[in-house]
């Protein structure tokens, strides 16, 4: 089998090949690609050393799946041509998310959406992905009716510049800026960039990304914040739903579903943290307690690694299920 994994040299490029090492990808032919500046430059995989290529030669070699993290700009411009190759393009930039015609998937929750014929799918944002993993089975359950987010999104997700930025700023130089305020010491009321109507762009992604993935009728409101953490993604999710529950139901449907783990134990201080979470693939879920102050509400906390669920093996977990599918 052929895998190229476009937009290798970027923060989750990088994870991406870690993550098909780690899950049994390593004996396969792996291409990395990237922009032109970093063309012939070499990457290690798997104890041996590959060598970057353009994306269009990465189309010319007709790979059986190409995994994007290069931006929309690239995927808008050659997804399209990887698809006309035959080749499965499983996409983690915003580009294709909103297309009616192209699945939106986090596999544990809706990989039926994906048909055979299907030649480019969509991964989430990360914020939505563990989100929704943990919405899934409360939804199918208790009927889902309205959902506020609140999230303290590591500057990982803005990418390798904000890492810099925040460790120049946590030494005291002078460096080039991610973000137009200091993160170091400090929490951004934003992320992404700011609409007309108020919002962010990453605001806007968690409503219209969870809408399609679990029902159109949630209605919902976020408001993400930036934090000056690298180990992961955190929300706090505010859940009212339309049928009655009771805390038991909700642990029991949490701990029995695939991908995700429970730490829930006050007393113990067992509660998920960005920290935990780092380089881990689980979603976890804690800090689980009823919304006295509505009907049917509920309360959780709700953290995983953001480059790895939250991006790389999302989008390797649906190639893999691709690959058992089409056997």
């Amino acid at each position: 089998m052929k895998i190229a994994v476009v937009g290798a040299t970027g923060l989750v490029g990088s994870v991406m090949l870690n993550v098909l090492e780690q899950r049994g990808f390593a004996s396969e032919e792996i291409i990395v690609a990237a922009s032109e500046k970093s063309i012939g430059k070499k990457i290690n995989f798997a104890s041996k050393q590959l060598t970057v290529v353009s994306v269009q030669q990465a189309v010319d070699m007709s790979p059986d799946y190409a995994i994007f993290s290069a931006g929309s700009g690239v995927s808008k411009q050659y997804a399209p041509k990887f698809a006309d190759k035959n080749t499965t393009v499983i996409d983690n930039s915003s580009c294709w998310r909103m297309y009616d015609e192209i699945p939106l998937v986090v596999p544990e929750v809706n990989f039926s959406a994906v048909k055979d014929t299907d030649r480019i799918i969509a991964n989430p944002n990360c914020s939505t992905i563990q989100m929704v993993l943990a919405l899934a089975p409360l939804d199918r359950a208790f009927d889902i009716k309205r959902l506020v987010i609140s999230t303290y999104q590591s500057v990982t997700g803005t990418g390798v510049k904000a890492v810099k930025q925040l460790e120049a700023e946590e030494k005291g130089l002078e460096g080039e800026k991610a973000y137009f305020d200091r993160i170091y010491r400090n929490v951004l009321p934003y992320g992404g960039d700011f609409t007309d109507n108020g919002y962010t762009t990453e605001e806007i992604k968690l409503v219209n990304e969870t809408q399609k993935i679990l029902n159109k009728k949630i209605n919902i409101t976020a408001m993400v914040a930036r934090v000056p953490v690298c180990g992961g993604h955190s929300e706090s999710v505010n859940v009212e739903f339309r049928k009655s529950f009771e805390l038991e139901q909700v642990r029991a449907l949490l701990s029995g579903f695939e991908g995700i783990k429970l730490l829930d134990n006050n007393d113990r201080h067992e509660y998920p943290m960005p920290i935990l979470s780092q380089d881990r693939d689980e979603v976890f879920v804690g800090r689980i307690r009823r919304d006295f102050s509505i009907d049917n509400g509920l309360n959780m906390w709700i953290v995983a690694d953001n480059l790895r669920k939250g991006a790389a093996t999302n989008a390797i977990q649906i190639m893999e299920k691709l690959i058992q599918y089409r056997k």
